[in-house]
């Protein structure tokens, strides 16, 4: 199939392979395409809608309303590719299920269950493609206050704060494999002294992507616990549901 840009909202979209009417309002949206199998097990009536590439989508329901779960493959560009899709095919709200290095203190693994990503810092190159660096990559208000809620909920300690997008994984895990190793180096010590909470590779393409198209987005990382994560976004998006219903009503 060739790539139409001037195709129709309810054809398929190129990369992810759904169409309008296939996918929720809310998207859970974790890295790697296994794990959306995971996710949707805690979906009610989960089904696979396509699987093209990276990029794995099953939609389901919670509290009534169609949920979906996308899987971005690793890294901003085939995420920047994932959300633009699901802009098209009628997403409006996402959340970023995954897992990240600790930045500024490894006992950060030991003290917290994991980060609610309040902003990203751009290291990396593709948002740059999209609006200048000087524009920031912040999460969505509603997504973080309905996330940190339902950590509070379950009595889970995650920190809030910001989280370092990049693009090279070997370049934070082993800085001496580069020949900018200190620059590297002395970046990393930056973020630290910054005070950024853990290091990933996809928030930053999320959060532009969403904010530039007007939609909203949030992200929730652990150190590995997975089940406790995907609980806490499932029960985020019940809150922001609520919230959306009532805000319509008022509005009507």
């Amino acid at each position: 199939m060739a790539f139409d840009k001037h195709a129709s909202p309810d054809t398929k979209q190129y990369h992810i392979q759904v169409a309008r009417g296939e996918v929720g309002r809310y998207v859970f949206l974790p890295g790697d395409p296994f794990r959306t199998d995971l996710i949707a097990s805690f979906l009610e009536d989960a089904k696979l809608i396509a699987h093209n590439r990276e990029h794995k989508t099953w939609t389901g329901t919670l509290c009534g309303e169609k949920v979906s779960v996308t899987s971005t493959g690793m890294g901003c560009p085939s995420t920047a590719i994932a959300v633009e899709e699901l802009i098209k095919a009628g997403a409006d709200t996402f959340i970023r299920i995954g897992t990240a290095g600790p930045v500024r203190d490894s006992s950060d693994c030991e003290r917290y269950d994991g980060v609610i990503v309040t902003a990203a810092v751009r290291d990396e190159g593709t948002t740059t493609h999209y609006i200048p660096i000087e524009y920031p990559a912040v999460a969505d208000r509603h997504v973080v206050e309905a996330l940190s809620r339902a950590a509070l909920a379950k009595k889970l300690n995650y920190a809030e704060g910001i989280s370092q997008s990049k693009d090279s994984f070997y370049g934070e895990i082993d800085p001496d494999c580069s020949p900018v190793s200190g620059l590297l180096k002395e970046r990393w010590r930056a973020w630290q002294r910054g005070n950024v909470m853990c290091s990933e590779m996809e928030c930053a393409a999320l959060f532009i992507v969403s904010s530039i198209r007007g939609k909203r987005a949030g992200a929730i990382m652990n150190w590995g616990d997975m089940n406790e994560t995907i609980q806490t976004a499932c029960d985020a998006v019940r809150l922001l549901i609520g919230q959306d219903k009532a805000n319509s009503e008022q509005g009507g």
